[in-house]
């Protein structure tokens, strides 16, 4: 069966970059690897396109982050988001926000590989039958894996948003 990968653009696409956009943290980058990621898989005749696309995926934005650390840069959230909420925002509002995402990102950086990958597939809106394929995971085994991976966000989101208090 042929893959319709017009199709599988218009229904993953969005998904995909922001999958990959909590991977590199870099909005534009994001882009430039899930098109990166399509020119790739083109190719090919997967049973399920949409994991074939995700795995693919996840492979360049793992290289993406290995050329980064490699040349000792900090990932960092897009300041332009902040910039562009309000011309003139309230400095308090803007510090909050920062430090909220700064808090997340963190906070997602605490967590194991698996979890982390299992949380942000299902974030872009893998089936639990994807994300199994994607991460080798029983079937069966997602739906828990994903609520003690949220539960372990919530509590690294807490410790770090403690630290923030803390210092603050």
């Amino acid at each position: 069966m042929s893959v319709d990968w017009a199709d599988v653009y218009r229904t993953s696409y969005e998904d995909l970059v922001r999958y990959l956009y909590r991977k590199v943290w870099d909005e534009e980058r994001a882009q430039d690897l899930a098109q990166e990621a399509f020119v790739r898989v083109l190719d090919n005749q997967p049973d399920n396109a949409r994991a074939w696309l995700f795995a693919v995926a996840a492979n360049l934005a793992r290289d993406e982050v290995r050329t980064v650390v490699r040349r000792r840069k900090h990932l960092t959230l897009i300041k332009a988001e902040s910039s562009e909420a309000a011309a003139d925002p309230d400095p308090v509002d803007v510090m909050d926000r920062e430090q909220k995402l700064s808090a997340a990102k963190q906070a997602l950086e605490e967590l194991s590989d698996r979890d982390r990958e299992v949380l942000l597939l299902w974030d872009a809106g893998l089936s639990y039958v994807e994300i199994a394929e994607r991460t080798g995971l029983a079937v069966g085994a997602i739906g828990t894996t994903l609520s003690r991976a949220r539960r372990r966000l919530v509590t690294a989101y807490d410790a770090v948003e403690g630290s923030h208090v803390a210092r603050g």
